[in-house]
C-alpha cells in the first residue's frame, strides 16, 4: 500500500472509498508514526490512540454497510488543545484548566462526519503567542529542523500535520496562530470569514478576533474540512450564517485583482522573504492577474498589533478570571503578568483600542471595493530556533484579516535561504471563503513543490 501518510486528506478519502485501504489501516500509519517521532516533537499534549481505534473501526463498519458519513469519515484529524472534546482535559496550554462534558461545536462537526479524533495538539500557553515552548507542556519542535520553532499558537497542531503524525488538524487564529505556524511547517492553513465556524466551547482569548480554521496539507484539504466545519450555532454568540460563504465560483486568475496593501517598509522582512513573494506576485501577473497600486490607509502595523495584544490580555483575563483567581499556580508567571495586565488597564485605553481594530476592519474591508483578492507573505521571518527571541511583528502580516473579519489563508511557496518553509497569504472578502479557496488551488499550481519533512527521531 506503500506510505499511506504521503496522501493528503483528499487523496486518503478517495482510497478509503475505493477499498484500497481501511480507515483502520490509515489510523495505524500516523500512529506507528507517533511512535516513532512524538517523543522528539512534543506535538500532542494528549494522544488518544484507544478512542481513535474505536472511531476507525466504526468507520469501517459504516462503510461496509455504505453508510459513509462524508469524505472525511475515517480521517485522523487532531485538535488544538484549546478546543473541548467531551471527557478529555482542555489544558488551553496550561497546567491545568477543565474537563468538558460536552464537545465542542467544531468537534461536533467533525464527530458527525465520522472523522477519528487522533488527540489534542501542543500550543503556545492561553494561545497568547507564536512559539509554542509551553512552560508546562515542553516545547513543540518544527519537523523541518530540531530546536526550532513550529510557530503558533496552533503548533502543535500544525507539527503534527507536517510530522505525518495525523492527517489534518485544528487549530485557532486570533492574529495569525493557524497561518503563522502554517507557513512555518510548510503547509496550508486557513482562517475562515469571522463567525463562519462556531468558536462554542473553544477556550477564548478574544471574543471579537477568535476564529477556528484548519491546518492540512493542501488547499482542496481546508475546502473538505470547512465544509464540514462551517455553519450556524445558534448556541454561540459570534456565530454567522453561511449564506453563499462555501460557493465555489470558478477560479479565473486572468482578469483577477489583486493589490499588495503592504511594503517591506511597513514590516521589515528577513532575507530572502520578499524576494521570494514578489517571485509569485509576478508569476500571478504573468498569468494575466491585474496588480491594483492599493495600500492600506496610514499603515502602521506594529500600533494595531499592540491594540490587539491589549484586547486579547483583557478579554482572555475576564474569560479567565475565576482560574487566575483560584488557581494561579496553573499559569507561567509571563503568562499571568500578561491577563492582569490586560485586566488592569484604564477604560479609556481598552475603548482606544477597540475603536482602532475597528476603523481597522473597515479599512480592510474597504479595500475590497476595488481588487478582488490580498497577497501578503504570512510572515516576514520562517521559522527560527528557540534559542533567539520571537520578533516582535510576527503577526504584522496576518493580524488585518482578523481585524476585517476575512477569510485568510496561508500556502506554502518555498524555502528561505536557510532552507526553512515560507507562506504565501491570500485574503479575500468577507463571506467569500469558497470562492478563495478555488483561488488557492489554481494559484498553487503556480507555486514550488515542498518536499515531505521527515523528522528526527
Amino acid at each position: 500500500m506503500g506510505d499511506l501518510t504521503a496522501l493528503d486528506i483528499t487523496d486518503s478519502a478517495g482510497a478509503l472509498a475505493d477499498g484500497a485501504f481501511s480507515a483502520q489501516d490509515l489510523l495505524q500509519a500516523y500512529l506507528a508514526r507517533a511512535a516513532q517521532y512524538e517523543d522528539s516533537l512534543n506535538c500532542f499534549i494528549t494522544l488518544l490512540a484507544e478512542p481513535a481505534r474505536e472511531q476507525a473501526r466504526a468507520a469501517d463498519a459504516r462503510r461496509a454497510q455504505d453508510a459513509c458519513l462524508s469524505a472525511l469519515d475515517g480521517i485522523p484529524i487532531a485538535l488544538k488543545d484549546n478546543i473541548d472534546l467531551a471527557g478529555v482535559p482542555t489544558t488551553n496550554g496550561m497546567a491545568n484548566l477543565r474537563t468538558p462534558q460536552q464537545d465542542s461545536a467544531a468537534a461536533q462537526r467533525l464527530r458527525q462526519a465520522g472523522a477519528v479524533i487522533i488527540g489534542k495538539a501542543n500550543m503556545h500557553e492561553g494561545a497568547l503567542g507564536a512559539t509554542t515552548d509551553n512552560h508546562h507542556h515542553g516545547p513543540t519542535h518544527n519537523p523541518w529542523r530540531p530546536g526550532y520553532t513550529p510557530g503558533g499558537s496552533s503548533g502543535g497542531s500544525a507539527a503534527a500535520v507536517a510530522a505525518r503524525l495525523c492527517a489534518g488538524a485544528l487549530g485557532t487564529d486570533t492574529m495569525g496562530s493557524v497561518r503563522l505556524p502554517a507557513a512555518y511547517c510548510g503547509l496550508a492553513g486557513l482562517k475562515p470569514t469571522y463567525g463562519l465556524i462556531s468558536t462554542r466551547g473553544v477556550v477564548p482569548l478574544s471574543y471579537g478576533l477568535d476564529h477556528v480554521g484548519p491546518i492540512c496539507r493542501s488547499a482542496r484539504d481546508l475546502s473538505l474540512l470547512l465544509a464540514v466545519l462551517a455553519g450556524h450555532d445558534p448556541d454561540c454568540t459570534e456565530s454567522i450564517h453561511p449564506h453563499n460563504a462555501l460557493y465555489a465560483t470558478p477560479a479565473e486568475l486572468k482578469g483577477l485583482r489583486f493589490a499588495v496593501p503592504l511594503s517591506p517598509d511597513a514590516v521589515p522582512c528577513e532575507a530572502g522573504v520578499w524576494k521570494d513573494f514578489e517571485a509569485h506576485v509576478a508569476k500571478l501577473r504573468q498569468q494575466g492577474a491585474v496588480q491594483i497600486d492599493l495600500t492600506l490607509p496610514d499603515p502602521d502595523p506594529t500600533g494595531t498589533r499592540l491594540a490587539g495584544l491589549l484586547i486579547s490580555e483583557a478579554e482572555a483575563g475576564h474569560a479567565l478570571a475565576a482560574e487566575l483567581l483560584s488557581r494561579p499556580d496553573d499559569f507561567s508567571d509571563e503568562f499571568r503578568k500578561m491577563l492582569n495586565y490586560g485586566r488592569n488597564a484604564p477604560a479609556y485605553r481598552l475603548v482606544a483600542a477597540q475603536r482602532r481594530l475597528q476603523a481597522t476592519g473597515q479599512k480592510v474591508r474597504k479595500l475590497f471595493d476595488q481588487v478582488d483578492l490580498l497577497l501578503l507573505p504570512t510572515a516576514a521571518q520562517a521559522a527560527f530556533p528557540f534559542t533567539r527571541p520571537a520578533p516582535a511583528g510576527q503577526a504584522d502580516f496576518t493580524q488585518w484579516a482578523n481585524h476585517g473579519g476575512c477569510p485568510a489563508l496561508s500556502l506554502p511557496c518555498g524555502l528561505s535561504p536557510g532552507g526553512m518553509p515560507l507562506g504565501l497569504q491570500l485574503i479575500g472578502r468577507p463571506l467569500s471563503d469558497g470562492h478563495l479557496l478555488s483561488l488557492a488551488e489554481a494559484i498553487a499550481l503556480l507555486l514550488p513543490r515542498l518536499p515531505l519533512p521527515e523528522p528526527f527521531a
